[in-house]
């Protein structure tokens, strides 16, 4: 068996080797390693010490000018941030009698390697390397699912990620331990599904979760998915509509990101939505990366969204005489069943409402392309007076549903005044907000009960609402204005 040259060291660990003081022995283990073996960019960075961790963290966070956390005082684990490099070291001590029986530990083999530091010695017991060139998953220990049922999760994730097989024992292993994972706690099974959400194909981890009997117990909603027929210009049932939306949507993602290769815009999907979204990449991207909750970004929440859009379809289905298949308000039931879903899962109540606008929302830029026209100031008023900042999210989604319908044939008109419509809404949020989206207030309730002899009630807020759309509809540009119109509101109500 070859032995795998021996990895350069990353910047940030060469100075945490630096810091080291001397006679501490140190480790850096899991994932840093599989990638520096892959050549890839490490991200997270775990470190075992073969003694006291807190103590020691607490040594480097001072040296490298980080800031110091108790992670687990009971495990003797605590986390190390250095803001000005936007990273986090984690420490924590042996686990078991040796570094073997710690690594032996770990879910799979391929995490189960670790570098001494700082000579880099590569320490790996299990054949962690061999595997990742062989491509093969391979669980680090018999119990490994059993112990951690999370890691079927992991499993499917690394291997759509690494294109990894995963190895017959272990994909026994993983089947018998399914039952199991409706034992782990809510948050982590969220916290896993939104981590392979945000992995490479993710649709891919989605169908091996399926296929081995895990997604009914994450998502019982998509099941009555299966088999779901749509008309044309569907050609996929709803279930498999679903997966293409979440993987379209990373084709988004993809078109409008700031690294997006210049060369990517000689195709087709890829090149109109440059051409057509393009000024709003860099809004876009800030807008997604935003975190309702710490660890969560936007991002997450709206490819979970995208997953679950179209749920309300097992419960709406109908059939014309004709025999056209339809689903009347299949989003207000869709909002319904994400809210439970997401309630179930322990997401935020911020995040829970996300879904529901997302879910229940998703159809207005189809509406709104039907009409044949640009939408109206009015129009694009509603729209965000409905959905507010998530409307950018509406718009990502009602892309992406688009480019889901007819699997590699795209109906290039079609896409064309789509995109033309999400245009028009991006530019209304991000470079006409005060005068379509939301315009200053002329006037308040106090104004109109002064000025117009009106009690407090429901008219007063009426005639706001009402106001208000008008200054977005650009009829009324000042308080005068606003005056007269409402006043021909109170004229208009006592008819």
């Amino acid at each position: 068996m070859s032995t795998p040259p021996t990895p350069q060291l990353p910047p940030l660990v060469q100075q945490v080797c630096h810091a080291l003081p001397a006679g501490h022995a140190l480790y850096l283990v899991g994932g840093a390693v599989r990638d520096l073996l892959l050549n890839r960019g490490v991200h997270d960075l775990d470190f075992v010490v073969p003694g006291p961790a807190i103590p020691l963290a607490r040594k480097l966070a001072n040296a490298l000018g980080g800031h110091f956390y108790p992670l687990d005082a009971a495990r003797d684990a605590g986390r190390v941030l250095l803001p000005d490099q936007h990273a986090a070291l984690d420490f924590i001590t042996l686990q078991g009698g040796s570094l073997a029986e710690d690594l032996a530990q770990r879910d799979f083999t391929i995490n189960a390697m670790a570098l001494s530091l700082p000579d880099a010695t590569l320490h790996d017991p299990l054949g962690g390397a061999a595997d990742l060139r062989a491509k093969s998953l391979r669980m680090a220990g018999l119990q490994a699912f059993h112990t951690d049922p999370i890691r079927i999760l992991r499993a499917v994730r690394m291997a759509a990620s690494f294109g990894l097989q995963i190895e017959p024992q272990t994909r026994q292993a993983l089947r018998a331990a399914v039952p199991q994972l409706g034992q782990v706690s809510a948050e982590r099974q969220r916290d896993e599904l939104l981590r392979l959400l945000q992995a490479p194909k993710p649709a891919t981890s989605l169908r091996a979760l399926d296929l081995f009997g895990a997604l009914s117990i994450l998502l019982p909603e998509l099941g009555p998915l299966k088999g779901l027929g749509q008309s044309a210009p569907h050609i996929y049932d709803v279930w498999e509509h679903s997966l293409q939306v979440v993987d379209k949507l990373g084709l988004v993602f993809s078109a409008l990101d700031d690294a997006y290769p210049a060369e990517g815009v000689g195709e087709l999907v890829s090149g109109l939505t440059v051409l057509r979204l393009g000024r709003f990449r860099n809004a876009i991207s800030q807008h997604l990366a935003a975190e309702a909750v710490p660890g969560r970004p936007r991002r997450a929440l709206l490819l979970l969204g995208a997953l679950l859009h179209d749920a309300g379809k097992a419960l709406t289905r109908s059939v014309e005489p004709g025999g056209r298949i339809r689903f009347f308000e299949h989003e207000v039931r869709g909002a319904e069943l994400a809210v439970a879903r997401a309630q179930a899962l322990h997401f935020s109540n911020g995040e829970v409402e996300y879904l529901h606008t997302l879910i229940s929302q998703h159809m207005r830029p189809f509406l709104l392309t039907q009409v044949g026209t640009p939408p109206s100031r009015r129009a694009i008023y509603r729209f965000f007076e409905a959905s507010g900042p998530v409307g950018v999210d509406v718009c990502l989604l009602a892309l992406a549903d688009l480019l889901g319908k007819r699997g590699p044939h795209v109906d290039e008109p079609e896409l064309t005044a789509t995109l033309d419509t999400l245009r028009a809404l991006l530019a209304g949020y991000y470079e006409q907000a005060e005068e379509v989206v939301s315009p200053p207030a002329l006037l308040n309730g106090n104004d109109l009960m002064t000025e117009l002899g009106l009690k407090p009630g429901r008219k007063v807020g009426e005639i706001l609402k009402a106001l208000r759309e008008a200054q977005a509809m650009g009829k009324v540009p000042d308080r005068d204005a606003a005056l007269a119109f409402a006043r021909q509101q109170v004229r208009s109500g006592q008819n």
